[in-house]
């Protein structure tokens, strides 16, 4: 069951700053014997953009935990190599960091100095890499290692992850920390400016690598036999590379994640 709820999200994409690889991916499966599950979710997120303020999606949500394949809402994977307390996964993640420029708010863009008109917008992504986690009785720490492969930023990243879960009835909640670090070629296609722009006469921001630390809790409890209702809300700190970018809300040291879902295992 730790496995399964802790893979929360990964079934909530947000577009942020931080791919959702994290130490609650694995932990709830350990103790659900169903291999599939379907459902919906709601994803709300406060976007870090300028003038876009929240971004609400619809997310459909379908797992698969088998022998060597699994799949987790919009990622998933194969287990290379999985022990009682030791895992290493080859994982495919969707990346979504994208935004459409008529989104955003162009009089927050103007007063940031740019034309919203001289501006691209930025493409979601597909990242492919590793994870390898360590479980034991005082929770689960996770490694990964993601690089894009559709050449929308052309960057990776590498996180840590922290996470540990806790019982009350029926009731699993997992607190959670973790920090991501970012490349310079990720960094800049989603919050810098790019030289197409810069050609056009947009200043140049090229804000490089950035280290982003993640809080978050998760919670997941059973309706009856088959339904689960579970969901979480986390809180990223956004480092002066990304806060104080020309596409930035401005003073937006922060942003807030929530999501709220129910599935039917099968």
């Amino acid at each position: 069951m730790f496995r399964y709820l802790l893979s929360v999200p990964l079934l909530f994409p947000t577009l942020a700053l931080a791919q959702s690889t994290t130490s609650t991916g694995d932990l709830l499966a350990k103790t659900n014997d169903d291999r599939w599950s379907i459902g919906v979710a709601a994803s709300v997120r406060q976007s870090p953009y300028a003038g876009e303020g929240t971004r609400v999606r619809p997310v459909p949500l379908l797992t698969y935990e088998g022998n060597r394949l699994f799949w987790r809402g919009l990622g998933g994977g194969v287990h290379l190599v999985e022990g009682e307390t030791f895992s290493l996964d080859g994982v495919l993640s969707g990346r979504f960091d994208g935004v459409d420029i008529k989104d955003l708010g162009r009089r927050e863009l103007r007063a940031n100095g740019v034309d919203p008109a001289l501006l691209d917008d930025r493409d979601d992504g597909l990242d492919a890499g590793v994870t390898a986690s360590w479980s034991s009785r005082v929770g689960e720490f996770k490694l990964s290692a993601l690089a894009d492969v559709t050449d929308a930023s052309g960057g990776y990243e590498i996180g840590a992850d922290y996470a540990y879960a806790l019982k009350w009835g029926r009731t699993t909640v997992i607190p959670s920390i973790g920090v991501r670090w970012m490349s310079d070629d990720l960094v800049n296609y989603y919050h810098g400016t790019l030289d197409a722009e810069v050609a056009r006469g947009v200043a140049r921001y090229q804000p490089g690598s950035a280290v982003v630390p993640q809080v978050s809790i998760a919670f997941s409890r059973p309706l009856g036999e088959k339904w689960r209702v579970m969901g979480g809300v986390d809180y990223r700190f956004l480092p002066d590379e990304i806060s104080e970018s020309p596409l930035s809300e401005p003073d937006m040291d922060g942003s807030t994640g929530l999501r709220i879902g129910i599935t039917r295992s099968f």
